[in-house]
């Protein structure tokens, strides 16, 4: 019973403190539009994404960056952290540069799944 059809405390505490603020039936109406702006959740903040805004972290970039910035950005850390720029370093050298290309590539990924979506 959690959906906004069924909430109406919103609408109903509006509309009497709207009246009892206004002293005018012109104060219910107010209100209870207000109420109604609470339950339907427009006075929330939408949700963060973290995993996006960690994508972000991740190539170095912000989320107002074009693509070319993202482009040129994955494109200069695989540059760097690329496994076979560590051929022949020991083995956990080269897990650990197996598992950063991963999450680059995983965040770019994220990245331009995002913005497929958003359009």
């Amino acid at each position: 019973m959690s959906g906004s059809g069924t909430r109406y405390y919103g609408k109903v505490l509006g509309a009497l403190l709207g009246f009892a603020l206004m002293r005018h039936p012109f104060g219910l109406l107010v209100g209870a539009l207000l109420g109604h702006a609470f339950d339907a959740g427009w006075l929330r903040r939408p949700p963060r994404d973290r995993a996006l805004e960690s994508a972000y972290a991740i190539l170095e970039c912000s989320p107002g960056d074009s693509v070319e910035t993202l482009d040129a950005a994955y494109r200069r850390l695989m540059a760097r952290h690329h496994p076979d720029r560590v051929v022949d370093a020991a083995e956990e050298v080269r897990a650990q540069a197996e598992e950063r290309a991963r999450a680059i590539n995983a965040a770019y990924d994220t990245i331009l799944r995002a913005r497929r979506a958003a359009r």
